[in-house]
């Protein structure tokens, strides 16, 4: 191999060579590789908390999420057992009060019996009362025309013995 071209300054070469191995020392002087290095390390620490971060929010937010879905779970369960709960004492309430109702009939019902019980009875004794009444005129009437004064009065004297053994 020819390495003549490193001691000859004509050549551009040498020239280049000379230019990136400055280069290289000055950035070893520097410690840019270990600054470079740290900055990087850096980058990826950073990174890598970040993605630590993500992960505890990823993990916070399924759990929220399953937190929630079990309260939703829940909530609906606590519903459907309102409204089984409110269908059932709807039932008994309805039941209750057709029991109630048949009962206020019933009771209507015996309520207007005996009035109507009653209306007859009042209605007999008005119409008993009313022939006794008549009764009585007619008697009147046909005693003062056809029996005479002497035989009115022995009907009555034995009238009044009658009502006094009865009575």
């Amino acid at each position: 191999m020819y390495f003549g071209w490193l001691f000859d300054f004509s050549n551009p070469t040498m020239w280049v060579a000379l230019a990136l191995l400055s280069f290289f020392a000055v950035m070893l002087y520097l410690k840019l590789p270990k600054t470079l290095s740290k900055s990087l390390d850096d980058r990826a620490d950073k990174i890598r908390e970040e993605l630590n971060q993500a992960r505890l929010l990823r993990e916070q937010a399924q759990e929220l999420l399953a937190n929630y879905t079990r309260k939703q779970r829940e909530a609906e369960q606590e519903a459907e057992n309102i409204i089984k709960q409110a269908k059932k004492e709807a039932k008994l309430y309805a039941a209750d009060m057709r029991t109630k109702l048949a009962e206020q009939l019933e009771r209507r019902a015996e309520t207007a019996n005996r009035r109507i019980e009653q209306a007859q009875a009042q209605a007999e004794t008005l119409v008993r009362n009313q022939a006794i009444d008549l009764a009585v005129k007619a008697a009147e009437i046909a005693l003062e025309t056809a029996v005479p004064k002497t035989a009115k009065t022995k009907l009555i004297d034995n009238s009044i013995k009658e009502m006094t053994t009865k009575f």
